[in-house]
């Protein structure tokens, strides 16, 4: 699944962490976070820039299927921690083997039975139908935690978070408490499993007797009718649906049946009693919090099987990004069911390099460019995996985003002030650590003012060294210095209409985009030959 550079095997360590400086002595408290969950876990967006990288897009694909575990406040909350990174990396790794994948899937479908049961209770008007599904729920839960524990240590998981709930784990199924409830929940399903009753139906009389013979006559009937059996007889036989809610009449036997077996029922009372909390909470979280992992995990195998490479990226507070055959991950997700190719690119920013300027023709794949940077550090910053071959990423503090608004009557501004007025707040919010995408400024103005201005906005985010991405129809934006570097998009070298979608590290000259519209509205050389010859 991931590039063979940073494959699940390999142990990452954030560059400017010493080695052994990540490891943690405490117990474990969560998969996804090593200092324990955060309070505050927030339902939903907080900023605008998710929609405008369709970062909102990429996480309702990778839910979708799982909305029981609620994992969306999991993706709206970036890390600021390299260690915390670090430890989602190992994550990954252990569950790139299929053993422990498997482990850990095997668990997960245990514990969805368990939660079924559970639900269906609240349905229940009867009292011991409802305690009987509890003992139920309680003796898959148990199995499934048993299981989990032999083969998570048979498995012997590499990370960090895996072995401390490996050896929590262990713990936990050895407590007296789990063997105590595992042991009360067996012999109440075997004593409960025992009772034999009889019903003797008179008219409207209905009498519940204990089971008097227990003679099989099975055989008998069949040995007796035997003889009459000509052939095979066609099998009449269907099979049902499964209604587990009783009527007054069943549930009026089983309170018969209960006053006959009054020690069985008392120890299915007294279960309830002592285990109606028979999950561990730490068990439970886990169950959820590693469906963060197994959901992305699922979302990106698509495109790997198309050919598509994921890596786990190394992340630091160096400036330096550099990031190989990286790709759009929403777009990958929107088009992988049509069959169309992606087309990758490649970002790199080192030394003094802190903005990229990407220029070129319209729908030449500027803005999903501008898209895939400001993903691949969201994406980073949540300890994912991230598309490309390789991947070598800043930790931004926050992420800021200026795309073009659609209309608002309400909004009085024209849409050069509008421009100024939010380029001006996310320049007064942004530190040295924070990460500026700027998708078409200026458009509503002269040329010589968008130069005018572009430079001046361009000039402050050199001036606080931020990270940045300026797509832009100024190709002279690209020549401000050495902090700047020129991207372009390109066409096809014998059919300028023909875009590639590849951007390129190299300087804008213009000349594709202006042969372009020469063409389209002819007046490009042969077409302006021909009319003077004419």
């Amino acid at each position: 699944m991931f590039t063979e550079a940073e494959s699940p095997g390999t142990r990452i360590v954030a560059p400017d962490i010493a080695p052994g400086a990540e490891q943690d002595s405490r117990a474990f408290e969560s998969i996804l976070f090593p200092g324990g969950v955060p309070e505050g876990l927030i339902a939903g967006p907080a900023t605008a820039f998710l929609a405008d990288l369709q970062i909102e897009q990429i996480i309702a694909a990778t839910v979708a299927g799982r909305e029981q575990y609620e994992l969306k406040p999991y993706f709206y909350l970036p890390l600021g921690d390299l260690a915390a990174i670090n430890y989602r990396h190992e994550v990954f790794s252990d569950l790139g083997d299929a053993t422990v994948r498997e482990t850990i899937d095997s668990f997960a479908r245990e514990l969805v039975d368990v939660r079924r049961d559970l639900a269906l209770t609240t349905g229940f008007r009867d009292e011991h139908q409802r305690q009987a599904m509890v003992v139920e729920a309680a003796g898959v839960y148990c199995a499934a935690v048993r299981e989990l524990n032999q083969n998570l240590a048979a498995a012997a998981p590499a990370s960090q978070g895996l072995r401390k709930f490996r050896d929590y784990l262990a713990g936990y199924v050895n407590s007296s408490e789990f063997e105590e409830m595992a042991r009360d929940a067996e012999q109440v399903t075997d004593a409960l499993g025992r009772v034999r009753y009889c019903l003797r139906i008179k008219g409207s009389r209905v009498t519940v007797t204990r089971e008097e013979d227990n003679s099989d006559y099975t055989a008998d009937v069949r040995e007796t009718f035997a003889r009459f059996r000509q052939g095979e007889v066609k099998d009449y036989r269907t099979t049902g649906r499964t209604i587990l809610a009783m009527d007054h009449v069943e549930s009026w036997v089983l309170d018969g049946v209960a006053q006959l077996f009054r020690t069985e029922f008392s120890a299915l009372a007294n279960f309830n009693s002592m285990h109606a909390a028979f999950q561990s909470e730490l068990v439970v979280a886990f169950d959820k919090e590693i469906q963060f992992y197994l959901a992305y995990l699922d979302l990106i195998a698509k495109p790997t099987e198309e050919g598509l490479s994921f890596c786990l990226p190394v992340v630091s507070r160096s400036k330096e990004v550099h990031v190989s055959g990286t790709f759009d991950l929403a777009l990958a997700v929107r088009i992988e069911a049509h069959g169309q190719a992606m087309v990758t690119n490649d970002v790199e920013l080192g030394g003094p390099e802190r903005i990229l300027v990407v220029s070129g023709p319209n729908q030449g794949g500027k803005t999903t460019f501008a898209r895939t940077v400001g993903q691949l550090h969201y994406l980073a910053s949540l300890g994912l995996p991230v598309p490309g071959i390789t991947a070598r990423l800043s930790l931004p503090d926050a992420i800021f985003t200026h795309f073009e608004l659609g209309e608002n009557a309400k909004d009085l501004r024209g849409k050069l002030m509008d421009d100024l007025v939010r380029i001006h707040g996310i320049l007064e919010q942004a530190t040295p650590r924070s990460l500026v995408i700027l998708n078409e400024i200026f458009t509503s103005t002269s040329l010589r003012d968008a130069i005018d201005l572009g430079a001046r906005v361009l000039g402050k985010i050199c001036r606080l060294d931020l990270v940045c991405v300026c797509v832009t129809f100024v190709d002279e934006l690209s020549r401000l210095g050495p902090s700047v570097v020129s991207m372009v998009s390109t066409v096809e070298s014998d059919d300028p209409a023909r875009r590639t979608f590849k951007i390129l590290r190299q300087p804008a000259d213009g000349l594709a985009y202006a042969m372009v519209l020469a063409r389209k509205y002819g007046l490009d050389y042969g077409e302006l030959k021909g009319r003077i010859n004419s």
